[in-house]
């Protein structure tokens, strides 16, 4: 009898958002979305809802490590996603066993909230810088986040955009992916540079206030389609397709009183 084909398997390491739209809970709708299994670490428990974050309780380290080695010692993981790690001692944890598993995440770096307020530490960026950065097969800062990762001024043009990327690779990531999300104009521009060339991905900007989640969203689309063989700028395309499908159907959810989710499942409920 012929063995079953392998099934694609992403791996988010991630906090839980109690309200559904982002962190964990976006990264296992997207992988599903995209059909791709997903496994999960929880790093953090988060009490917040589409109007915001109202407690976090983190998980230890021991148990965070815990949690990578029962996945990696049992289950084929084709790709891994890492979102919002709020401690130092955290990023350390899982370095090292990205690390003994040898392991290139995308890492979707959570630094900055929409509103433009820090969510890490000063030591916790630090280690984020040193630590996970360099193991990243892609990394996917924002404009806020490329700023602090490169330790400059907000890019306010696409050349600025690939110079902070060129920073970040110097840095030991592989590839970078720097979004232009919140920027101006008409259209929002991300520029993808993995050494060699420079991509350019641009989509219309869409105007609703059901964003929340867009960031997880994006990096866990990037992991599935890793995981499903696809080569990086294929992966990131397909990334850039299906979440600007989940922005447009957004409208169509009643989720809450503020920043709702993006439409995860579009493609499946009838509107």
């Amino acid at each position: 009898m012929t063995a079953p084909t392998p099934t694609p398997v992403a791996l988010t390491i991630a906090g839980s958002d109690s309200g559904g739209g982002a962190g964990i809970q976006a990264d296992l709708k997207t992988f599903s979305a995209l059909g791709v299994f997903g496994a999960s670490v929880i790093t953090a428990i988060t009490a917040q809802n589409t109007m915001g974050v109202r407690a976090v309780e983190d998980i230890s380290p021991q148990m965070i490590a815990a949690q990578i080695d029962a996945v990696f010692d049992d289950i084929q993981v084709g790709a891994t996603k890492i979102g919002m790690v709020s401690r130092a001692e955290t990023i350390a944890i899982i370095a090292g066993r990205l690390r003994r598993y040898g392991v290139r995440p995308v890492l979707d770096p959570v630094m900055v909230a929409t509103s433009g307020d820090r969510l890490l530490q000063p030591d916790a960026i630090d280690a984020l810088r040193t630590q996970l950065l360099p193991l990243a097969a892609l990394v996917t800062p924002n404009l806020h986040e490329a700023a602090l990762l490169t330790r400059t001024s907000i890019a306010e043009d696409e050349a600025a955009m690939a110079a902070q990327a060129e920073v970040i690779l110097e840095a030991g990531a592989n590839a970078v992916l720097v979004k232009g999300g919140h920027g101006d104009g008409p259209c929002s521009a991300d520029v993808l540079l993995d050494g060699r060339t420079v991509t350019r991905f641009s989509k219309p900007r869409i105007q609703t206030r059901n964003t929340h989640g867009t960031g997880c969203t994006l990096a866990a689309a990037i992991a599935a389609g890793l995981a499903r063989g696809l080569a990086l700028p294929e992966a990131v395309g397909e990334a850039k397709d299906y979440l600007q499908g989940a922005l447009e159907a957004a409208a169509t959810l009643s989720i809450g009183k503020g920043s709702g989710p993006v439409h995860h499942f579009h493609r499946w409920w009838s509107a």
